[in-house]
């Protein structure tokens, strides 16, 4: 399509781009509340491990931070300070590893595709590789900011 052709067009259409702006608007405020709801309900994660026999219950936040410490019977005190140590450890990383399941499981179906969890998480995936060099959106828009508005000045309009 030549550059003549591609600003009539947009012309032709510019009836239809007022409307087209605004459901562009509605999407974007609709994907800022998703990610408002989201991130509101990312900080009220929290996860719970319990050790063998009870020894030990660790509850985590949703960044792995500890939140509670519980013993719930005296079998800890049973246990050498070092084997007692390891348990707690390995019960905080128990909940952190629920923490962030729970966590994905929120996240996940937001994701653009391609993207890994994990990855992203790590701070390994390359972004930019993951999104599209253009925004998608409606025809009309792109044929106005591609040729509308110098396509407005040669038709004699003044619409930007």
């Amino acid at each position: 399509m030549s550059p003549t052709e591609r600003a009539q067009r947009a012309m032709s259409n510019l009836n239809a781009f007022p409307e087209d702006v605004d459901q562009l608007l509605e999407q974007y405020r609709q994907r800022r509340a998703e990610a408002g709801q989201i991130q509101r309900k990312m900080r009220e994660v929290a996860s719970s491990a319990t050790a063998p026999r009870q020894v030990v219950k660790v509850t985590v936040g949703a960044q792995g931070e500890l939140k509670a410490l519980e013993f719930p019977t005296g079998a800890y005190k049973r246990l050498p300070p070092a084997e007692l140590a390891e348990l707690i450890l390995t019960t905080a990383q128990e909940a952190q590893t629920k923490a962030m399941a729970a966590i994905q499981e929120l996240v996940l179906p937001k994701l653009p595709g391609g993207l890994n969890f994990a990855d992203l998480i790590k701070g390994t995936t390359d972004l930019a590789q993951a999104m599209p060099e253009e925004p998608p959106m409606p025809e009309v828009v792109r044929d106005y900011i591609d040729g509308g508005r110098s396509a407005s000045h040669m038709l004699g309009g003044n619409h930007g």
